[in-house]
């Protein structure tokens, strides 16, 4: 399980990733309609996809020539589950909790970068 979260976890440290989770609360969506409100190209949003894929937070199918991204909400379910054990003691301070996720993640020994 703990592979699962650091999966979930690194796949969420990253903005980019986080907005195309909340666009995809509305629907499904086309991989260029994803796309088109980043000012990256196609090339990267496709690789933001693939981690997003690899940690089960979306799936990706192909309908005739397009290739679509769906939601998957279950794939949090752990991780909230592991945040909310948080909660009984004070609540979790998100932005902070995003700035130590970035810190670990940029340097994974704990040294200064």
């Amino acid at each position: 399980m703990a592979t699962d979260l650091d999966t979930v976890f690194a796949a969420l440290a990253d903005p980019t990733r986080r907005e195309i989770l909340r666009m995809l609360l509305e629907d499904d969506m086309a991989v260029t309609d994803v796309a088109e409100p980043f000012e990256m190209s196609l090339a990267a949003i496709s690789k933001h996809l693939v981690i997003l894929t690899r940690a089960g937070l979306i799936s990706q199918d192909k309908r005739g020539r397009v290739k679509w991204c769906k939601l998957e909400p279950d794939a949090m379910r752990a991780a909230s589950v592991w945040m909310q054990g948080f909660g009984q003691f004070e609540p979790v301070n998100l932005e902070a909790f995003e700035r130590f996720l970035a810190r670990e993640l940029a340097d994974p020994d704990g040294d200064a970068a």
